[in-house]
């Protein structure tokens, strides 16, 4: 029955966007931190077309104060969990409809952290936006959205559009900002977005005049460099290859922290995880530059067009992981590319065992989506030539600007232009399950470094004609990989590889070093230790396991190397020494105990998510017992992303098995506040 709703849901809706076409959207909104809840008036002008029995708004879970339509208080609508259906006081023609209302969001809208480390941001991704504003949640319903945001002037509001108006206090005792922001064309929903915040603001300005904005915590403004490294390029790059003026005015992006994916679209304004956020050490392990421009591709293919249904996911997600590649070749050229071809070719394969759904299926794999999709569009590229390819898309966007399309629409006008098969092309590649590597590998071996690296994985070559390959020009990839495969023969022989290797000073080749090399021979410690030194967070955190584990009696030489490194966003490698020094090092009991109550700091709910889990990590190793260790873990079951949830809540259910862990929780239970009491009860009454 469940499925027969939806079904009847989205016929519904898809139904009145026939007969009733909403305009605009005008919403005067009041978000508030202390109670979790947001308030405002929204305002919506529509156009009745054709004779309609009922017209629906989204709105899940809302209390409302007043709802009117053209000035009449006095008309016929129902209110359920989900919607506001109206019945009557409508006019075929112009109407206008204002909502007064009140949301505690469960999903959606989120806030996190408190005073200065206040956050509030929206990921309204396919349908949810309807969980904080009345809204739509079919993605065919476009509006032209204006919305103005009250909140505290210490803050910084975003929103979509261009900022019209920015109202600041009148009276010194008065505390908070009214920011107005305006779209000028119509989207969908599911891309308004709020992100608030003590944010970091600079600017730049495209080669046809865009503005860009990129924003920061004001605690990472050292990092505006390496985040956002070649976004300018990138965009100039996009917008001429594409072929198409970037349609929106403005574009801003914004990091949040413990955002539920890497990045999301929002019209004008990319909301991306905290976890980009590097310095120029961090920018080595990962950094933004592939999310940067995926998003970005997003504004023209999802927020320009957008797929009328799931169906056609990969209209969006292809498009924009394929010119997010297009994007990456322009600026690490061609070697790159291919080998991020080869990769989703490879993972593509890999995954056909299980996934049998195809590209062109509401239910496919984010894989297909993204990757498959991104592999179909390179096979037509190379097909119909580049020009072509261009051409077309051109076209497609400009017909389908600001309104909804599907897999036709663009195939057809591929068949206008090129007179391509599309029809097998879409069988082949949209509609067959499975990925078709040996198609694929034609189309990688036009590249001579694809064509050396499949040779390689063939060949059966000496050490020395390895360590040669190692000296040359060959691309990182070859490189490593002649690390890789050399990782179990006796250490003598590959002796010279290793240190052949990193010669290089690839900071990647080096590091295929530290990770293939977990047992570290005496006679190569001094030149292993080197990669204690390298540009990467990663390399130093693997080398100083790896170190430690082969020659413990010098751990405090190296824990004295690495002291006060905090490593990356979910500081992985500042963690990781914690647990070292625990385990391995020479501690009194005060060091002991203040190296678990650093831990206990980081899996706090101060701080992020990813920074959470690494901490809980190692202190399920350390210290599982510990009422303080016990708390933290229950209070992770709690948490809005998924991942870390799922994480917290598999441990508890894991210990709980122990009879001796269920009775410490039990005891706790008696002393401890509502909130973790109620917790505890919860996971202590399951049945396992």
């Amino acid at each position: 029955m469940r499925y027969i709703f939806l079904f009847l849901s989205i016929l519904t809706f898809s139904q009145q966007t026939k007969s009733v076409d909403f305009i605009s959207c005008e919403a005067l909104l009041f978000p508030d931190a202390k109670t979790k809840s947001i308030s405002g008036t929204v305002h919506y002008l529509f156009e009745i077309k054709n004779n309609i029995d009922s017209v629906k708004i989204d709105a899940k879970n809302m209390i409302f104060s007043a709802i009117y339509i053209n000035d009449n208080t006095k008309f016929k609508y129902k209110l359920t969990n989900d919607q506001i259906i109206l019945y009557d006081g409508l006019k075929k023609g112009l109407n206008g409809i204002t909502i007064k209302y009140e949301a505690k969001p469960k999903q959606t809208l989120y806030f996190t952290g408190e005073r200065e480390n206040l956050q509030i941001w929206t990921q309204g991704q396919g349908k949810y936006t309807s969980h904080w504003l009345p809204s739509f949640d079919d993605v065919n319903e476009k509006v032209i959205f204006k919305l103005g945001v009250y909140f505290d002037q210490k803050h910084h509001v975003l929103s979509n559009g261009k900022l019209i108006n920015k109202i600041n206090p009148k009276f010194p005792n008065e505390k908070k900002t009214l920011w107005e922001y305006e779209m000028q064309k119509p989207m969908s929903s599911y891309l308004v977005m709020l992100a608030i915040g003590n944010f970091e603001k600079q600017t730049a300005t495209t080669k046809s005049g865009t503005l860009l904005e990129f924003y920061l915590d004001k605690k990472d403004i050292s990092k505006f460099k390496p985040t956002y490294r070649y976004s300018l390029e990138m965009f100039d790059y996009l917008e001429q290859e594409i072929g198409v003026k970037y349609p929106w005015g403005i574009y801003r992006q914004v990091p949040v922290r413990d955002f539920l994916y890497a990045g999301m679209e929002n019209t004008t304004s990319t909301i991306f995880a905290q976890d980009f956020v590097v310095d120029e050490i961090g920018f080595n392990d990962r950094n933004y530059i592939n999310v940067n421009a995926h998003e970005l591709a997003h504004q023209w293919f999802g927020d320009l067009i957008t797929a009328q249904s799931g169906k056609h996911h990969w209209l969006q997600e292809g498009f924009a992981t394929y010119y997010a590649l297009l994007a990456e070749r322009h600026l690490f050229g061609d070697d790159y590319f291919y080998e991020e071809l080869n990769d989703y070719a490879e993972q593509l394969k890999r995954a056909s065992k299980t996934d049998t759904i195809p590209v062109m299926n509401e239910k496919a794999s984010s894989l297909s989506f993204y990757k498959k999709g991104a592999w179909a569009l390179h096979v037509m590229r190379e097909d119909i030539g580049a020009k072509n390819f261009q051409k077309a898309v051109k076209k497609y966007l400009k017909k389908y600007q600001y309104k909804n399309v599907n897999t036709d629409d663009f195939l057809k006008i591929v068949k206008e232009v090129s007179g391509y098969d599309v029809e097998n092309f879409k069988k082949v590649w949209l509609e067959t399950a499975g990925f078709e590597m040996e198609i694929a590998q034609k189309y990688l071996s036009k590249n001579k470094f694809i064509q050396e690296y499949f040779a390689l994985k063939k060949s059966k070559k000496s050490l020395s004609e390895l360590t040669e390959i190692l000296k040359s020009n060959a691309y990182y990839p070859i490189k490593q990989y002649i690390v890789y495969q050399t990782r179990n023969i006796p250490f003598e022989e590959r002796k010279v590889i290793l240190e052949t290797a990193l010669a290089t000073n690839d900071i990647l080749v080096r590091r295929a070093v530290a990770e293939y090399t977990p047992i570290i021979p005496e006679v190569f410690k001094t030149q292993y230790e080197t990669l204690l030194n390298d540009n990467s967070y990663q390399t130093k955190e693997i080398a100083l396991i790896n170190l430690c584990e082969s020659f413990p009696e010098e751990v405090e030489k190296y824990l004295k190397q690495t002291k006060g490194i905090e490593g990356n966003n979910d500081k992985s490698l500042k963690l990781t020494w914690l647990k070292l020094k625990i385990l391995k090092g020479q501690n009194s009991r005060f060091d002991q105990e203040n190296s678990i109550d650093e831990l206990l700091k980081y899996a706090s709910v101060d701080f992020e998510s990813s920074i959470r889990q690494n901490a809980l990590e190692i202190l399920l190793v350390v210290n599982y017992e510990n009422p303080k260790v016990i708390e933290a873990l229950f209070l992770a079951t709690n948490h809005h992303k998924w991942q870390f949830t799922k994480f917290a809540r598999d441990n508890v259910r894991l210990l709980l098995k122990k009879t001796e862990y269920r009775n410490i929780v039990e005891k706790l239970v008696a002393n401890s506040n509502s909130t973790i009491k109620e917790l505890y009860t919860k996971f202590l009454n399951e049945k396992f």
